[in-house]
């Protein structure tokens, strides 16, 4: 094993804050300087024992998920002491949810589910960001709102990303919607957006303890993707026509907008709506407001060849797209581009609220929104762009809270300021406003890949910066999209964006807000690796903040400044770029302050590596009642276990000694779990595993219901995309070996068997054999007391 000296490390970072955290972490785990092992057990739960050792397991018993008729879905747990077989020879995963063995999870509604008083409506695909509002003092009733995200295979053999020899493979719309989806046709893209947007539910416990939902309820309701469809009859550019798909008629249940683009872009759009929007879609995370309402994330909008359900992302220096995209959803259905890509205020409980697309909130690939809501202050909500050197937002609004629980507070996401976050390497940050007197101070590829070339003497993707792009500017003879800039052409390129401000490139506020992202690069906000999600500590203020990926991609490269970008040395233990969870001080604690602090909080990895907390690319993040921290990861599906997808997985390489790119790490993590942070105690800081989900899903939307006490009552959490992308569970196992890292970083080998599909969940409903479906579950303690 290669050994870091201090001076390396940082070296390595710099004087960052990052740096100052971690290295007494690093210096103990290499030196030898720890202290004695914790000396009281503070966690009410058995981890579930995971693939891959962690320091945890040294001090805790943990429960290791067993079946002895060799099925797919486990039968047993078997205990292991503390520190028992912490490098494991042989793991198997298992086609479920596995929670501790203190705890149940049940199935609440799953896709297809036809809850609804229109029976042609069924609950949509690939759930997201879950919340519940209570309508009853003891929180045993209310609303579950739930997000839908995307469709991907096996809902079709035509949905986006589907791998070619999956084309002809077995589907599952058929068995579950009673749906034919196997041709790319208008109904079959209509359909496709029906199952994106959200769902809003009435839930109601049973005397078990479980939630169940009220069917048929009145103010059961879809909001989807095509919502307000009907009033394409009202356009003169050959779309009028276009008010239907398949068997279904638009409705007129449109969208409105709020704020500058609202009034000086919307204005403009060539649909000829005005300031009326046909539906929300790919509906990521989100955030629930004090006074009852969601706010839910449209992420991945941008259509493309490839990805077709979508709409145009590029605008022009007015703030309208570009063009459509032809063979994309947006072309087929006349969804302009410049109407997608905003935070959308839903309220479940009042079907009379028409819902919003607030665009002071800016457009770009949101990911959430957390919230500080406190009286005599501005509403303050903090956003994520999810995408490869997406940034950090912060939303403060021109007005002040007089009563959180109020509901004339949405009107505050009317008019503010956006500010974009620039990160300092030595642990301090600013807001820079989003407006357009903000004076241009342009990313550099040279600057924000320095530490990656200091060591590789390369950068991944040549570190590549989006600006806007102007006729006259860097040689450009068109306006509208971006300019990609890099290492090759930055010397020609950068001086012409310098000396300027923003009004030298849109022509209204709202333009600006809707082309956020190459807005914020050029006044030099930080780009960073992914931020997943951004949530609120509700007892210090704070803000964690889940940075999941830090590879560059062709969007963006994360700055190397202030995150592990590739693998930059050969050592086996060298740091991953695995993401980061990060926490966001504001100065004196003023929400609406122009300057922070941020630290790292715990840094993707293997345990073994040299910064490694023990997890890989974290996602949603949720707070319970006591202050700490839960986290779900999002490790991408085609790296699940070390396999491909497609009909015939193979296995990665998984090689410990590589350096660049390094994504094929994240194999060793075995299927995306849910894990738990102590905030407080002897384990305070270490990641504490609590369960893992069936074979290619994402476990999404943690979100805890309360007790009449108070008290966390039961984790709702989605589970989206169980075996995405490879053939329906058919009974077949994966095996193959693992190079993994020891906690001292040294190197052994696992032997892993996985399911090749997924069944899950109908294997819990009782046939073994059914489709997969995403779906919420609940999970409580089995002997009904408090989650934790």
């Amino acid at each position: 094993m290669s050994k870091y000296t201090r001076r390396q490390f940082l070296i390595f970072f710099g004087s960052s804050a990052v740096a100052t955290t971690l290295t007494p972490k690093i210096e103990s785990r290499l030196f030898g300087t720890n202290g004695s092992i914790a000396q009281a057990q503070t966690i009410p739960f058995t981890p579930v024992k995971l693939p891959h050792p962690l320091e945890t397991y040294t001090e805790m018993a943990s429960a290791v998920p067993t079946a002895g008729n060799g099925g797919t879905t486990p039968t047993g747990m078997g205990m292991l002491a503390p520190g028992e077989n912490l490098n494991l020879s042989f793991y198997e995963c298992f086609d479920d949810v596995v929670v501790p063995p203190e705890y149940e999870r049940y199935e609440i509604i799953s896709w297809g589910d036809r809850v609804f008083p229109n029976s042609s409506d069924y609950f949509g695909y690939n759930n997201d960001y879950t919340s519940f509002i209570p309508t009853s003092s003891d929180f045993s009733e209310g609303f579950l709102w739930v997000n839908h995200e995307y469709v991907s295979y096996p809902i079709s053999p035509v949905a986006p990303g589907t791998p070619e020899d999956l084309a002809g493979a077995p589907s599952t719309a058929p068995a579950v919607i009673g749906i034919d989806l196997s041709n790319k046709n208008r109904a079959t893209l209509g359909e496709f957006l029906y199952n994106l947007g959200g769902s809003i539910v009435r839930l109601a416990k049973g005397p078990d303890g479980r939630f169940e939902v009220v069917s048929g309820d009145p103010l059961n309701r879809r909001i989807h993707g095509l919502s307000g469809l009907g009033i394409n009859a009202e356009r003169s550019d050959g779309y009028q026509n276009v008010t239907s798909w398949g068997n279904r008629q638009g409705d007129n249940n449109f969208l409105i907008g709020t704020g500058p683009a609202a009034t000086e872009v919307f204005s403009l759009s060539s649909d000829g709506l005005g300031n009326r929007i046909i539906g929300t879609a790919y509906n990521c995370s989100g955030g629930t407001t004090p006074w009852g309402t969601i706010l839910t994330a449209e992420e991945n909008f941008q259509g493309s060849e490839e990805f077709f359900v979508g709409v145009q992302e590029d605008v022009l220096p007015d703030g309208t797209q570009t063009g459509y995209i032809e063979g994309t959803t947006g072309a087929e259905f006349g969804l302009v581009g410049e109407k997608y890509g905003w935070m959308v205020e839903v309220s479940p409980a009042d079907p009379n609220f028409r819902p919003r697309k607030h665009t002071s909130l800016g457009r770009f690939r949101h990911e959430n929104i957390g919230f500080r809501v406190e009286p005599g202050r501005p509403v303050v909500g903090y956003m994520g762009d999810d995408r490869r050197g997406g940034h950090t937002w912060k939303y403060v609004s021109a007005g002040v809270v007089e009563a959180p629980t109020a509901a004339v507070n949405s009107s505050l996401f009317e008019l503010g300021t956006l500010y974009v976050a620039k990160f300092n390497p030595d642990g301090t940050g600013e807001w820079i406003a989003l407006t357009l007197q903000t004076p241009t101070n342009p990313n550099v590829p040279s600057e924000i890949a320095s530490v990656e070339l200091q060591f590789r003497g390369e950068a991944l993707r040549d570190g590549r910066v989006r600006l806007p792009k102007r006729a006259g500017i860097a040689g450009e003879t068109e306006d509208g999209g971006t300019l990609v800039v890099d290492l090759n052409n930055e010397a020609t390129a950068i001086p012409d964006y310098r000396g300027k401000t923003l009004a030298d490139f849109y022509t209204s506020q709202g333009a600006v807000l809707a082309d956020a992202f190459p807005a914020a690069n050029l006044i030099g906000g930080t780009p960073t690796a992914r931020p997943e999600d951004l949530d609120v500590n509700p007892m210090t203020g704070e803000v964690f903040i889940a940075y999941t990926d830090a590879e560059p991609g062709g969007d963006g490269y994360p700055d190397s400044r202030i995150f592990v970008v590739s693998k930059y040395t050969p050592d086996v233990n060298a740091p991953q770029p695995s993401g980061d969870l990060i926490k966001l001080t504001e100065t004196n604690n003023d929400p609406a302050a122009l300057t922070f602090t941020w630290t790292s909080v715990a840094k993707g990895g293997e345990t073994g590596a040299l910064t490694g907390a023990g997890f890989a690319n974290v996602d949603n993040l949720e707070f319970d009642s006591k202050g700490n921290v839960w986290g779900v990861t999002d490790m991408s599906t085609s790296n699940h276990n070390g396999f491909t997808t497609g009909a015939n997985p193979e296995a990665r390489e998984i090689d410990h000694t590589t350096t660049g790119s390094a994504s094929n790490l994240v194999g060793v993590f075995g299927n995306n779990w849910l894990f738990y942070i102590p905030m407080s105690g002897a384990m305070a800081g270490q990641c504490v595993p609590f369960a893992y989900g069936p074979p290619r899903c994402e476990m999404t939307g943690p979100y805890f219901i309360k007790n009449a006490s108070g008290q966390d009552d039961t984790l709702i959490i989605a589970v989206q995309h169980p075996g995405e992308d490879v053939p329906i569970g058919n009974g077949v196992k994966l095996s193959r070996s693992i190079e993994m890292l020891s906690l001292d970083g040294t190197l052994f080998a696992q032997e892993r068997l996985v399911p090749l599909g997924s069944n899950w969940p109908s294997n819990i409903e009782g046939d073994p054999n059914g489709p997969p479906k995403p779906a919420v579950i609940g999970i409580r303690r089995l002997d009904g007391g408090a989650f934790i």
